[in-house]
């Protein structure tokens, strides 16, 4: 067993094999409202790169030899590896995590860093890695001659049902490396990057991604989705309007050392990060990410009081808005065409995390803690017999 760990090992993982096929969502039947971009990912939206490093390793207890790593790192750069900021907002449904640097995003309406998502107690290693990396990579304009300043957008979510995670296992050069591998394409989904620890809706979750494209007034814009998933109870598990999650009740229970309930509580967060080349100004930014939680519910989740749902999301439309010395002329949709934005917004945001779902996989972690991948042969079943799947 511990050379198998071995083998999925290490840190310098980035699409690891046993996530890197797996089917996403509508692969398996499952209808979505709206239409998708080439990827139905994040990185739909031009630009958009993303970036991840996935630690597995070990098998046994905390504090030992071989304590079980199983986190990461995810980085999102709105432009790629060239410094320009983004309008951007920030909205919390339930404040119960982290996200870094929003303060002076929803003061100054920019983005200004790159986005990184990681486990809750490596916000702050993630946080000074990134300014690390920033300063190397000359990503920053400066406000005098060589003084800068940046707050790091560092947002995380819950891992220590499965990963050491007072082990503090995320390193400064896991950070560098994901930033330094973000690329645009495809996106895996699954136990990877930040994600690879997570628990969603009492299966295996993760991080997952999706996109939308909606044509306004002759032009077409992308609205794109990642989520890192790791929130909701089993019971809440809903999928295209059934409750599949009440007919699952019985069935492959967490595992959680000295604990005998099959029927896990509601815990954890979900993180989402919205993309979209759509000319919006902040507070319309804020407007679509007001519509995430109504995706978020879609799946079951409820914001419990347990769960940190915070949501950040920026365009990429108006390149020259920043500028700290003159005066810029920007491009606007009207609030009145932004209807086909907000249902791009929650069908994305529902696809992407079912996406997390249907490619997660069964993971045991630390004290033998196993979380069951979703029976995803039974859930079909259950759907066609509703009529969900034709």
């Amino acid at each position: 067993m511990k050379n198998f760990f071995v083998f999925l090992l290490v840190c310098m993982i980035a699409e690891p094999a046993y996530v890197q096929n797996a089917r996403r969502a509508r692969d398996y039947g499952i209808p979505f409202s709206g239409k998708t971009g080439t990827l139905n990912a994040i990185t739909d939206v031009a630009g958009v790169e993303v970036g991840m490093v996935t630690l597995i390793e070990g098998d046994g207890t905390a504090n030992s030899a071989t304590a079980p790593v199983r986190t990461g790192v995810t980085a999102i750069l709105p432009r790629g590896k060239t410094f320009g900021p983004v309008f951007a907002a920030q909205f919390s449904l339930n404040g119960n995590g982290e996200m870094t640097g929003y303060h002076w995003i929803k003061e100054s309406g920019f983005l200004e860093t790159p986005i990184l998502i990681t486990n809750t107690h490596s916000v702050g290693i993630v946080r000074d890695a990134t300014l690390a990396w920033q300063l190397k990579n000359k990503y920053f304009s400066p406000v005098f001659k060589e003084y800068w300043f940046a707050y790091p957008l560092v947002a995380e979510t819950y891992d220590g049902l499965l990963n050491d995670i007072n082990g503090f296992h995320v390193k400064e050069k896991h950070v560098l490396q994901a930033l330094d591998n973000a690329k645009g394409g495809r996106v895996t989904e699954g136990s990877v990057g930040g994600g690879t620890g997570m628990v969603c809706l009492g299966f295996k979750g993760g991080s997952g991604t999706s996109s939308r494209m909606v044509t306004i007034d002759g032009e077409t814009y992308t609205i794109g989705i990642f989520v890192q998933a790791n929130f909701g109870g089993r019971q809440q598990l809903t999928i295209r309007g059934i409750n599949v999650g009440s007919l699952l009740s019985d069935t492959l229970p967490i595992k959680i050392a000295s604990l005998n309930n099959p029927v896990f509580p509601e815990m954890g967060s979900i993180i989402v990060i919205l993309a979209t080349d759509a000319p919006l100004l902040p507070q319309q930014i804020n407007r679509l990410l007001q519509r995430v939680p109504l995706g978020v519910n879609k799946t079951g989740g409820i914001g419990g009081n347990s769960s940190g749902d915070i949501f950040a999301g920026f365009s990429t439309a108006n390149k020259n808005a920043f500028d700290r010395n003159r005066k810029t002329t920007l491009a606007m949709l009207s609030n009145d065409q932004m209807d086909g934005l907000f249902d791009a917004t929650i069908n994305a945001t529902e696809e992407a995390i079912l996406n997390v779902l249907f490619a997660g996989e069964t993971m045991s972690g630390i004290h033998g803690n196993t979380v069951p991948a979703l029976p995803k042969e039974k859930v079909i079943r259950l759907l066609k017999e509703k009529g969900v799947i034709k």
